[in-house]
């Protein structure tokens, strides 16, 4: 059932506008949210091509009208010169070769933006034919307008583009044409002749339907969005690792503290790999001053201090009588960076650089190293570093306290320095937390065993940016309690602080993952990416800085000593606090050791409740989604007749063995029974040979089941059965497709 092409009245004529103005909604977010241009000369077109189709212009003139149309186009926005240069011409042939190449090797990102211009035009080329399509020969649009609300509201959702009068536009324009082509379908059902009078009949109850819904949907009350905004997500997935704030960052190192929140993904490039005799995060640098929203660093009038290789490093974390272990490790750099990674109590590094001279920098206010050759910052190639593990006395901690400090000034206001705008709060629990504790350790592992309550939970997603007028540590301690190593950290600098310990924050690496034990004895890490993390250091007056570890799941493989016991049995950090709070021991380091200890060990119970969480916070969002794959898979499955034809002819046609005649025969019975031609119980494949050619008034199934039966009962003698077979296979298959 067609529309008479000939009588094509206004009525027909806005058929087509409606449809333009549908395909135009898909191109006005592209000048938004990508770098198309030029985006009238799309438009131009697309209307030129559907004026044709309505003016039932021929193919061929038609075709290359449009070719002509995208050629000057393309040559307008890249090529100079006159359009009638055979200079450019080539040029762009050979960008065509050359794009192709690309495409073959699926290096997508390399095609060359004339290609995509050129891909671009053809895709509007095909809607545009799919429109004419669905208007003359279907007579139906539903599912492109249905495409069409769910591509806006989807861009709504998830992108920066504001889509309420698009959707307002696409609805009107859906509901005109989906009305129009109800009334061309009904005067064809019931012979009526299509005139102004009848269409009147017709389209002014449209028209009143249309304006109704639409007001009333404009003027009724709308409900506030239940859905979190997931812009920042999508405009800030690609930034790179820790430069900037807020939305999804790649983790890693990064220079900018400032603004610390907002969720992360992983990134499991290898930063650097290590031969070290034990376990033990590697530090970058620290910083001192704490904004509310995130850490800088107080340079003050600290001036650089230059070193040579294998010098002593001017850097003293701890006082001389504490009792310390000599180590090594060697670290070798996969990523170019000019600074160095180095353990608590580092002395010395031995490097070469080739034939430059090498040197180091050191920032006395962050303590990060940076290398120099030749008097420029670069990246280094592997190097050792000599260090002294300490081996802390609990004893000696807990004499430590405040009155060896009265007289240090500069230093406690800088290491105890909190904003004032700080929430009075985050005072009032971290003095809640410590106020049955005598000693800063005490304190200090008090409030470090707070952060492992179950009400505290490690997240690298779901994690929250602070708003303008709100402290990070506060929405960590009181809202969220939901976070990754930067939320607990921060949270427990400004704890300690709060009841006057010197604390720091400190970035940097966990150990890595174990690979392997060298035949030194020493054993082998992987750094990566993954491995990037921040923790805590207290300043203990005749002791030094020493580590803390708050986030869940993390183990900081500190070294405490009782003094009244033998100077042999020393026991970790986390055995330490057995005073406050009873942990398991920790594991030997065997060589069989391949967990990763830089991720979270999460019970079972705390990831049934983050699993919880995760679908009671994304709950719609899954439904939708749910919602729209059924749909596509029921749309799909509704056109299975018309796309699984082309999948068996991908399948079978470049297959030349006879072992195949089989399947693609059976393959095209099932596609004859669901064009409708069924096969009769009983019935032979010779009279339903018959019968399909009869049908289709060809001769090619005869002779195709004549092929499949010689197969059948006589085997594979003729080397060319398929081969000759496969023509009018192909041509039978495409004809039950059409």
């Amino acid at each position: 059932m067609r529309i008479d092409k000939s009588k094509k009245d206004v009525t027909f004529f806005l058929l087509y506008i409606f449809s333009f103005l549908l395909l135009w909604e898909w191109l006005r977010p592209l000048e938004e949210l990508t770098d198309t241009g030029h985006l009238g000369v799309f438009l131009g077109f697309v209307f030129v091509s559907l004026m044709m189709s309505y003016f039932n212009m021929p193919i061929l003139p038609s075709a290359l009208i449009k070719v002509i149309i995208i050629l000057y186009s393309i040559h307008f926005m890249y090529y100079e010169g006159t359009f009638f240069s055979l200079e450019w011409f080539g040029q762009l042939f050979n960008e065509v070769i050359v794009n192709s190449v690309v495409i073959i090797n699926a290096e997508w990102t390399e095609i060359s933006n004339v290609f995509r211009t050129l891909l671009f035009f053809t895709l509007l080329w095909l809607m545009a034919y799919l429109i004419q399509y669905w208007l003359i020969n279907r007579k139906q649009i539903f599912v492109f307008f249905f495409m069409t609300l769910v591509y806006i509201t989807v861009l709504d959702t998830f992108s920066p583009y504001e889509a309420d009068a698009a959707i307002v536009r696409t609805v009107i324009a859906g509901f005109a044409v989906m009305g129009m082509l109800a009334y061309y379908r009904t005067a064809d059902r019931e012979v009526v002749k299509k005139n102004l009078k009848s269409a009147k009949k017709w389209m002014i109850p449209l028209v009143a339907m249309i304006v109704l819904s639409v007001g009333i949907g404009y003027a009724a009350p709308k409900a506030d969005p239940i859905w979190p905004d997931p812009v920042p997500f999508i405009t800030s997935y690609n930034e790179d690792s820790g430069e900037g704030s807020g939305g999804v960052k790649k983790v890693g190192y990064g220079t900018d503290d400032s603004a610390l929140g907002g969720p992360f993904i992983g990134d499991d490039r290898v930063v650097f790999t290590a031969e070290a005799d034990g376990r033990h995060y590697w530090r970058i640098e620290t910083k001192d001053v704490y904004t509310g929203k995130g850490w800088v660093a107080d340079k003050g009038t600290a001036v650089p201090v230059e070193f040579s290789p294998e010098q002593n490093i001017p850097m003293q974390p701890f006082e001389e009588e504490v009792k310390t272990e000599q180590r090594t490790s060697r670290v070798t750099p996969k990523i170019g960076y000019p600074h160095l990674v180095y353990p608590l109590g580092v002395t010395e590094v031995e490097a070469s650089s080739g034939n430059s001279t090498l040197q180091f920098s050191l920032d006395p206010t962050t303590e990060k190293i940076t290398s120099i050759a030749d008097g420029q910052a670069g990246s280094i190639g592997p190097y050792s570093l000599n260090f002294n593990h300490p081996v802390y006395s609990v004893e000696k901690l807990k004499a430590a306290g405040p009155e060896e400090l009265a007289t240090e000034f500069a230093f406690l206001s800088k290491y105890t320095q909190v904003p004032e705008e700080l929430p009075e709060r985050v005072v009032e629990l971290a003095e809640e937390i410590t106020k049955d504790k005598v000693t800063w350790l005490e304190k200090a592992q008090a409030i470090e065993k707070y952060f492992r309550s179950n009400e505290f939970v490690y997240d690298q997603t779901l994690v929250a940016v602070p708003e303008e007028d709100q402290d990070y540590v506060d929405q960590f301690l009181f809202e969220t309690q939901r976070g990754y190593c930067d939320n607990f950290s921060t949270s427990m600098v400004v704890m300690m602080r709060s009841v006057g310990i010197p604390a720091r924050w400190v970035k940097g690496y966990t150990e890595g993952e174990y690979i392997d034990t060298l035949e030194n004895g020493r054993r082998l890490y992987e750094v990566t990416n993954n491995n990037a993390h921040s923790w805590v250091e207290g300043y203990f007056p005749g002791v030094g800085w020493v580590p803390f570890e708050p986030t869940q799941g993390f183990s900081n493989n500190v070294q405490f000593e009782y003094d009244n016991k033998d100077d042999s049995q020393t026991q970790t950090g986390q055995e330490e606090e057995e005073d406050t709070t009873p942990t398991a021991p920790e594991k030997p380091e065997l060589p069989e050791e391949q967990a990763q200890v830089d991720k979270p060990k999460v019970s079972f119970s705390e990831g049934l409740k983050s699993a919880g969480a995760f679908l009671k916070d994304n709950l719609q969002k899954i439904f939708l989604t749910l919602l729209v794959l059924a749909v596509f898979t029921a749309i799909m499955y509704r056109l299975r007749g018309r796309w699984l034809p082309v999948l068996y002819i991908l399948l079978y046609k470049y297959k030349k063995e006879n072992k195949y005649m089989e399947k693609a025969y059976i393959a095209l019975l099932l596609q004859l029974e669901r064009y409708g031609l069924k096969r009769e119980k009983g019935q032979t494949l010779r009279d339903y040979a018959n019968y399909v050619d009869s049908f289709f008034s060809t001769n090619e199934m005869r002779w195709l089941t004549e092929k499949y039966e010689e197969y059948l009962y006589r085997g594979d003698t003729d080397e060319e059965m398929w081969r000759n077979a496969k023509k009018y296979w192909e041509f039978m298959i495409r004809k039950v497709s059409a």
